[in-house]
C-alpha cells in the first residue's frame, strides 16, 4: 500500500508541475504555481519559513519522501530507472561520504557567495527546470504546431502556432547533458545521483536518519533472500546485516512490496521492537502519509493572475551588447537577482512575449535576462513574478510595475532608417507606452531634416517597446540599457 501511494502522489505531482513548465497559454499557473514554491532551495531562498518548517517536519516523521514524491527531478529518476525491465536490478552499496559531504559543502559556499552558475548547476528543480524548458518545452510547442497545421486546414481554431526558437545554445547544452548523465545513473544505478550528488538530497538525509517512521526489519521473518536489497534503489539495504542507511532511504516502499517473507515494515521504532504484538494498519499509514502532503500543499497555494499572451512572428534581430544585463520589474536589482534566482528557468518558461532567457554570460550562466528581439515586457503581464518560488522576482500588480524603471534607451543614430533609408518611421515613439519618446528634427536649422526619436530617460521604464519595434536590421535604432538597481518614476 505505501508503494501505491506514493507512486500515484508522485505521478499527480510529476504531470502537474511538468504542466507548468510546458505552459505557454497562462492559464495553469493560476492553479499550479504553488509546486514550484514547495521546493526546497526555492522555499529558502524566498524565506519561505512556513514552506521550509513544513518540509523539514515532513522529512522529521516520514523521512526523505520529499525525494520520492516533491521533487520532480527525484520522481524523473524513477521514470528513467522504469525503462530498464529487469528485475531485481539494483543491490547494496555504502555510502559515498567522500563525495557526497564535499559537494553539498561547496554548494553551500557558492550559495553563500553568490556563485550562482554553481550552485544553479546542482540543484535539483533548477536542474529539472532546465530540462523541462530547454527540451521538452520545444518539443510540446513543436507538436502543438502540427496540431495547429493540421486544424487550420480543417477550418479550425482549436490550436494556434506558437514560436519556437532557441533561447540559450549553452544552456540547452547542459540541460541535455544534465538528462544524459541522469539516464546513465538511473539506468544503472536508480537514485544514485539523489544519494551522491544531490545537495538538497544530503541535506534532507541529516535529518532523516532520525525520523519517526521508517523501514524496519523483522529478523525472525527474513529468510536473507536478498530481493529488498535487489528492489531498493537507493542501494541503502543490506540485507546481511539486516540494516537500512536511513540517510540514503527514499521511502520508495520497492523493498516491502518485494519482501514475500512480510519481513519488511515502514513503522516507528518503538513498534519494531514489539515485533509481531502491534501490526501496523499501513492503509492508515498511507492516508497520514497522504493527508501530510496535502497539508503541505495546501499552506503553500496561493491565487494567482491569468492574463492572455502572445505576439504575431517577426524577423529576429541580434541582441545588442548591453553593459548591464535587464532584469524583470520586481527583481528590484542585479544582485539581488542574482543572489536569490536558482535558475530553474520557470520564468522563461511562462514569460507570454519571449523577453526572458537564459543568460549566456559565463558568471552568470543560466540566470534569466530580458532581450527584446521576440517580443517587449508589457505593462499588463506580471507572470514572471507570480511564478518566481525563490523570491528573485517580488510579487508585482501591474501599477506598480509602470513605475518601476528597470532600464532606459539609447539611440543609435548610425542605425536609424529615417537616416539611413531616408524615410519617415517614428515607430519608437508611437509604441513608447510611458511617452519618454518624441520625433525631433536632426537638424532644427533644415526644414527638410529627418525626425528622429528624442528620449526623456526620466521617464523611460525600459519595457524595450522600442527596441522591439524598430524596424531597423539587424541592430535596432534604438535599444534599452539596463540599470544595476531598479527605480521608481
Amino acid at each position: 500500500m505505501l508503494r501505491k501511494i506514493r507512486t500515484i502522489l508522485a505521478a499527480v505531482v510529476f504531470v502537474l508541475i511538468t504542466l507548468l513548465f510546458l505552459d505557454f497559454t497562462g492559464t495553469l499557473h493560476h492553479w499550479l504555481s504553488w509546486l514550484a514554491k514547495i521546493q526546497f532551495l526555492p522555499a529558502v531562498l524566498a524565506l519561505n519559513v512556513v514552506v521550509v518548517v513544513a518540509l523539514l517536519l515532513l522529512t522529521l516523521v516520514f523521512g526523505r519522501i520529499y525525494c520520492s514524491i516533491i521533487c520532480p527531478l527525484g520522481v524523473l529518476q524513477d521514470v528513467l530507472a522504469r525503462f530498464r525491465r529487469k528485475k531485481n536490478k539494483y543491490s547494496y552499496s555504502k555510502e559515498v561520504r567522500w563525495l557526497r559531504y564535499p559537494v553539498l559543502g561547496v554548494f553551500i559556499i557558492a550559495l553563500v557567495a553568490g556563485v550562482g552558475s554553481f550552485f544553479q548547476l546542482l540543484a535539483p528543480y533548477s536542474a529539472y527546470g532546465r530540462i523541462a524548458t530547454m527540451i521538452f518545452q520545444p518539443v510540446w510547442k513543436f507538436g502543438n504546431n502540427i496540431l495547429a497545421t493540421i486544424a487550420e486546414r480543417a477550418d479550425s481554431y482549436a490550436f494556434y502556432s506558437v514560436d519556437t526558437w532557441m533561447r540559450s545554445m549553452p544552456v540547452f547544452i547542459i540541460a541535455v547533458v544534465t538528462l544524459v548523465v541522469l539516464i546513465v545513473l538511473a539506468w544503472r544505478g536508480g537514485r544514485t545521483y539523489c544519494n551522491t550528488v544531490c545537495p538538497v538530497g544530503t541535506f534532507l538525509s541529516f535529518i532523516a536518519r532520525f525520523s519517526w517512521l521508517k523501514i524496519h526489519f523483522d529478523e525472525e521473518e527474513c529468510r536473507n533472500c536478498s530481493l529488498c536489497s535487489k528492489n531498493c534503489k537507493a542501494a541503502c539495504i543490506d540485507f546481511k546485516t539486516h540494516s537500512v542507511d536511513y540517510s540514503r532511504c527514499v521511502v520508495c516502499g520497492n523493498c516491502i512490496a518485494a519482501c514475500k517473507f512480510g519481513a519488511l515494515s515502514y513503522k516507528r521504532k518503538e513498534e519494531s521492537e514489539k515485533r509481531k504484538e502491534n501490526t501496523v494498519d499501513a492503509s492508515k499509514r498511507s492516508f497520514l502519509l497522504a493527508s501530510a502532503l496535502v497539508t503541505t500543499a495546501a499552506i503553500a497555494q496561493k491565487k494567482e493572475k491569468v492574463m492572455d499572451g502572445g505576439l504575431a512572428d517577426i524577423e529576429d534581430k541580434v541582441a545588442p551588447e548591453r553593459q548591464t544585463p535587464l532584469t524583470p520589474p520586481g527583481s528590484l536589482s542585479f544582485d539581488h537577482f542574482a543572489q536569490h534566482c536558482t535558475g530553474c528557468q520557470l520564468c522563461v518558461s511562462e514569460c507570454p512575449n519571449q523577453v526572458l532567457r537564459p543568460s549566456s554570460d559565463l558568471m552568470h550562466l543560466m540566470l534569466p535576462v530580458m532581450s527584446y528581439e521576440h517580443g517587449y515586457c508589457r505593462s499588463e503581464c506580471t507572470r514572471c513574478s507570480e511564478v518566481c518560488p525563490a523570491g528573485a522576482i517580488k510579487p508585482i500588480d501591474q501599477d506598480e510595475k509602470t513605475s518601476v524603471q528597470i532600464g532606459h534607451a539609447v539611440f543609435i543614430k548610425k542605425n536609424c532608417v529615417a537616416i539611413t533609408d531616408k524615410v519617415e518611421c517614428g515607430n519608437c515613439a508611437r509604441h513608447c507606452p510611458s511617452g519618454a519618446i518624441e520625433m525631433v528634427m536632426l537638424d532644427e536649422n533644415d526644414e527638410e531634416s529627418p525626425m528622429v526619436p528624442a528620449i526623456n530617460e526620466s521617464a523611460c521604464i525600459g519595457c524595450g517597446a522600442c527596441e522591439y519595434v524598430c524596424p531597423a536590421r539587424p541592430f535596432s535604432a534604438i535599444y534599452v540599457e539596463g540599470h544595476e538597481v531598479h527605480k521608481k518614476i
